[in-house]
């Protein structure tokens, strides 16, 4: 070392200080660059872009490239600090230390620290250029990093460590969810509120989405035919249950537009009704959402109904309904609530019945009462309380303050809900 001047060897320094903060930095880059997102720079053709993908698919040799030539150079730092040291001071052992010192501390701040948080902070911008790069640069050393990995594989075949057959890492449902919430700046509240419902999907089935016994509008074949008249004219369906003096006694689905030449004509009668009926289409209560769709979309149906074990009508459930689920209610919708829209009025209140299903609650208020047990609000403030109410109560479930305004035939009719600050906001 002495046959160069200082000057020389301090250029060295600075050089090989450099060279060690750009493997720095690409390691961090390459490691911290999401896949995905190069994906998706292959398919728009940016420079770099599959020559990073090929470095990637074999992390191996390129962490091995990396970390060698960073430990070889951070070595000749050393030697050539203690040589300057030497030279201008001589052989004393507390300026030895302190070059030591002295030196270390620029190889942590100036070739990892700084350079790593660069590098994890822009990696899409960093990995693609150097790995331009670093390509040539691992094919002209392959052999000897090829050698130096024959010990490292060895020690972990004597520590019986397996990597060859090591699994894939794949993200799970909740870590999508979780993905899609944290990069929500990103996305339109529209697009996240469509993947996060489409990811609750997995847990639901017809009986969180269909319409409730309750709620369903059907035709009785027994009541008088200007009756039917009238609920024929007022009807928002394109088709409609028919059923014999109750709704467990199925008699067909009517499809309301083969009805209008003969109520035009006048010459609709009953019979003329039973002859228009279609096979009801029936499943099982706890059929999951997804394969209900995929039936919908294999069958002529476009209407179900949801039975219980006992083959009693629980509900009723069309592709709309599985639709709304993920996209929100459409226009048309609510027909119980005669057009009006459900929202918060100017104190923040909102009067609704007990029978209103949570789900279709939780998307009309941006709410988040739980979904998993009861499916309506009446069934929900039942379990909060385990007794039925005789008079007006107050509660909060989660963060919804609700009070109880009106309950007959052992059932909440009426509760007004409260709008909780952080909605407010």
């Amino acid at each position: 070392m002495n046959a160069f001047p200082l000057w020389a060897q301090l250029c060295a320094i600075i050089a090989l200080l450099l060279l060690s903060a750009f493997f720095a930095i690409s390691e961090t880059a390459m490691v911290a660059l999401n896949r995905h997102r190069l994906k998706h720079f292959i398919k728009q053709g940016l420079l770099g872009a599959r020559t990073t993908q090929r470095l990637l698919a074999r992390t191996d040799h390129l962490l091995s490239f990396l970390l060698i030539g960073n430990s070889l150079i951070n070595t000749v730092i050393s030697v050539l600090a203690t040589s300057i040291a030497l030279r201008a001071f001589g052989a004393h052992s507390s300026i030895l230390a302190l070059a030591t010192a002295g030196i270390a501390l620029l190889i942590i701040v100036f070739s990892e620290i700084t350079p790593k948080i660069v590098g994890a902070a822009y990696p899409e911008k960093i990995a693609l250029p150097v790995s331009l790069v670093l390509d040539p640069l691992i094919r002209a050393t392959r052999p000897l990093v090829g050698f130096l990995n024959l010990f490292a594989s060895g020690l972990l075949r004597l520590l019986r460590i397996d990597t060859r057959h090591a699994r894939t890492h794949r993200l799970s449902i909740d870590e999508l969810r979780m993905l899609v919430l944290e990069e929500s700046h990103f996305l339109p509240y529209q697009h996240r509120s469509i993947l996060l419902n489409l990811f609750d999907l997995e847990h639901t089935s017809v009986d969180d989405v269909m319409t409730p016994r309750t709620r369903i509008e059907a035709l009785d074949v027994n009541v008088p035919l200007e009756q039917l008249l009238q609920q024929l004219d007022k009807c928002e369906h394109h088709a409609l249950p028919v059923y014999k003096g109750d709704i467990d006694h199925l008699l067909g689905i009517l499809e309301v537009r083969k009805t209008f030449p003969a109520r035009h004509t006048g010459r609709f009668k009953h019979d003329m009704l039973r002859a228009l009926l279609t096979e009801p289409y029936f499943v099982p209560s706890g059929t999951p959402v997804f394969q209900q769709l995929r039936s919908f979309q294999e069958k002529p149906h476009n209407m179900a109904l949801v039975v219980d074990e006992y083959g009693e009508v629980q509900g009723l459930i069309t592709p709309q309904d599985i639709i709304e689920e993920l996209t929100g209610e459409f226009a048309s919708a609510l027909p119980h609530l005669h057009g009006a829209r459900l929202q918060w009025d100017r104190r923040g209140e909102c009067i609704i019945p007990g029978s209103m299903p949570l789900r279709e609650l939780n998307r009309a208020l941006s709410l988040q009462l739980p979904v998993r047990g009861p499916k309506t609000l009446n069934g929900l403030i039942l379990e909060a309380l385990h007794e039925i109410p005789e008079g007006k109560i107050c509660l909060k479930i989660g963060d919804c303050r609700m009070l109880v305004m009106y309950t007959e035939n052992q059932a909440i009719q009426t509760v007004k809900l409260f709008q909780s600050p952080t909605l407010a906001e």
